[in-house]
């Protein structure tokens, strides 16, 4: 299912949240930020989501495990 940990993606547009996500599921980033995209519209609620999780979630460390 995931990639290990969950951290915000380098591949970023604001803050490397949905390609964060789409790395730990190995997805398209850009089908993550379009399902995040309909569900803030339909809910209200994923702005306010995504600020607490790129407040949350770590960086991506530099180095390779």
């Amino acid at each position: 299912m995931g990639g290990g940990k969950l951290y915000k993606s380098r591949d970023k547009k604001i803050c490397g949240v949905c390609g964060g996500i789409a790395e730990f599921f190995r997805l398209d980033p850009t089908f993550v930020r379009m399902i995040y995209l309909v569900l803030s519209v339909v809910y209200g609620s994923g702005i306010l989501v995504y600020i607490i999780a790129a407040v949350i979630m770590d960086n991506k460390p530099d180095y390779i495990e």
